[in-house]
């Protein structure tokens, strides 16, 4: 540790490892301000960063849970080899729970023997879809959504997005500290999102879709 703590940065770090202890991974950004009483996640994002400037905690980006203890860094380092290793296929996604990560083993239903160069870009996992918000552009329930996992979206892109604790799959539009989440079903009313006070995550880009989930690929 290169500098001690502040009063407030010891009490986000002593919350993050009392929530890693008791549920075995680390809190959101929503779940830091709640405990704490900040008035938005991004005071507590502020404090992560904080925190691994001076060496205490890692933190990955574009994941709500992406927090490390500087003293796990080789379990994990172990943890990303293991991952490395190849897979029969592409991971199907089916409920993710509240703000856990995405590709979390217990989210993986099964595997599907595609493989991920069938898609452009490549596939990371593909994600079942659930409700109706994209139907317009034939993206329907059921539906397997191959995601292409990166943090770089442009305008008009089909992303994956966590907003907070929810993982939610829409077109992305971006107006300065401004994002609209739009759904293609003129039911469904669009998601505006302020950056200056929400956490909005970009998970992935959809770069393909398999019908009904049968393995008939429409990329």
């Amino acid at each position: 540790m290169s500098r001690p703590l502040t009063p407030r940065q010891q009490n986000v770090f002593d919350f993050i490892v009392k929530t890693m202890n008791e549920l075995g991974y680390p809190p959101t950004r929503a779940e830091i301000s709640r405990a704490l009483g900040f008035k938005s996640p991004n005071a507590a994002e502020e404090h992560l960063r904080a925190l691994e400037r001076k060496g205490v905690i890692k933190v990955i980006r574009g994941t709500s849970r992406g927090i490390r203890l500087a003293a796990q860094e080789p379990e994990a380092a172990a943890g990303e080899a293991a991952r490395d290793e190849p897979q029969p296929g592409l991971p199907i996604i089916g409920e993710v729970a509240a703000g856990s990560p995405i590709l979390a083993a217990e989210h993986i239903d099964r595997y599907c023997p595609l493989p991920p160069e069938y898609f452009t870009p490549r596939a990371d996992y593909l994600l079942r879809v659930r409700g109706l918000s994209m139907k317009d552009i034939g993206i329907l329930e059921g539906d397997l959504l191959a995601v292409h996992r990166t943090e770089r979206v442009r305008d008009g892109q089909v992303v994956v997005a966590r907003l907070e604790d929810d993982v939610t799959v829409k077109r992305f539009q971006r107006r300065g500290h401004s994002v609209t989440l739009i759904a293609e079903n003129a039911e469904f009313a669009p998601i505006v999102v302020d950056l200056r006070h929400q956490v909005l995550e970009i998970e992935g880009i959809g770069v393909g879709v398999i019908r009904g989930g049968n393995g008939q690929a429409l990329a």
